[in-house]
């Protein structure tokens, strides 16, 4: 523990939020000094005992700076549930015109009372429903999870139930033992996916529809539509055109890519190549492998040939040049009396001169 002194103010503030608040309500921060520096605090309308009729609810964190409370914090409004942007910047406003009115004194109690009057007024889920996209009317059934999101009871349970028969026809398409090891199925949050919904989707089901679901018109196509049908006809010509749409049917392929070279030793031009959808599949990328692989094959035979012809070229170059000496030492075919004679014309030559130059040369 430093030597640091922390002001009597926040030490008394702190130690009346924890004996008011419940543990999993509040949050206090300190620093390596053992300094307050962030209180946080989960708030909720004000129901009394009923705690299912809190519909919505919000996070509140002050961050206290140094010299706090003759420093207005730092406020911050954090993971709103059930609340529109305006409630949450309206709640936002009058936070701050709290802390610059209580400078000097502390003011988290304050804060506290302020969030709450304005959930209280708004305790009734804002927004639409994220299931049927619809928003909440005056008797429409609805309930709240565990996160504090709202739904439609009939949209909910609707959805839970689409939901478990797709987990059972995914399951049975496992093998036995895989099936014997799967958990159970669970419902979970449409919105977040974390929280698991503890509710009885018995009653979810029985729920009535909601009203503006009840009160909509039948669907039918506006001229407003079918101009925006056409601008999307033609922009997904385009995108197929480029490459740009992926079959769903075709999940996985990937796009080959060529280049000129690879087109003209395949003999595949480009319309094929560009006729192939967003990727070919693993089979066209299998078949290219197979292609280049007899590719590599014939080119390795037509080297093989090369050199069998070259082997055989030397070989009858050897036997020529083994013929003209056996024919030039023998003196066998037609020229070779001929070669013969004047080898021997050449030595009586030469004869004749070593005897001349004896004679001339002095002894």
């Amino acid at each position: 523990m430093s030597d640091i002194e922390i002001d009597e103010r926040v030490t008394d503030e702190i130690e009346a939020l924890c004996a008011i608040l419940l543990d999993d309500e509040l949050t206090v921060t300190k620093n390596n000094d053992g300094v307050p520096i962030n209180i946080e605090t989960l708030i909720v309308p004000s129901t009394g005992e009923d705690c299912q009729s809190q519909y919505v609810c919000i996070t509140l964190s002050a961050n206290l700076p140094n010299g706090y409370p003759d420093v207005s914090p730092l406020i911050t409004l954090k993971n709103p549930r059930g609340l529109d942007e305006k409630t949450v910047e309206k709640i936002k406003y009058e936070t701050e015109l709290k802390c610059l009115t209580f400078i000097g004194q502390p003011v988290m109690f304050e804060l506290i009372d302020v969030i709450r009057d304005n959930l209280t007024k708004s305790n009734l889920p804002s927004g639409q429903c994220a299931i049927c996209l619809y928003g909440f009317c005056d008797g429409d059934e609805f309930i709240k999870t565990d996160c504090y999101h709202h739904f439609h009871s009939y949209c909910l349970g609707r959805h839970v139930n689409a939901s478990k028969k797709y987990y059972i026809d995914e399951l049975n398409k496992l093998p036995q033992w895989q099936q014997e090891t799967s958990n159970e199925f669970q419902a979970i949050c449409p919105v977040c996916r974390d929280i698991i919904i503890n509710c009885n989707f018995d009653n979810l089901c029985m729920a009535s529809p909601p009203i503006d679901v009840v009160n909509a018109s039948d669907f039918s196509l506006t001229n407003e539509l079918l101009e925006l049908q056409k601008k999307m006809s033609l922009l997904y010509l385009k995108q197929q055109e480029k490459g740009g749409i992926i079959d769903p049917e075709a999940e996985g392929i990937k796009m080959l890519l060529r280049t000129d070279d690879d087109n003209d030793d395949t003999g595949v031009d480009d319309d094929s190549i560009a006729t192939q959808s967003a990727g070919s599949s693993l089979n066209v990328l299998s078949q290219n492998n197979v292609r280049q692989q007899d590719t590599k094959n014939t080119t390795q035979q037509s080297q093989s040939q090369i050199d069998k012809s070259n082997d055989c070229r030397q070989s009858q170059s050897d036997n020529q040049n083994n013929n003209y000496g056996r024919k030039n030492r023998g003196g066998r075919g037609r020229g070779g009396g001929k070669n013969h004679h004047h080898h021997n014309h050449h030595r009586r030559n030469y004869e004749r001169f070593r005897q001349t130059t004896e004679t001339t040369t002095p002894r």
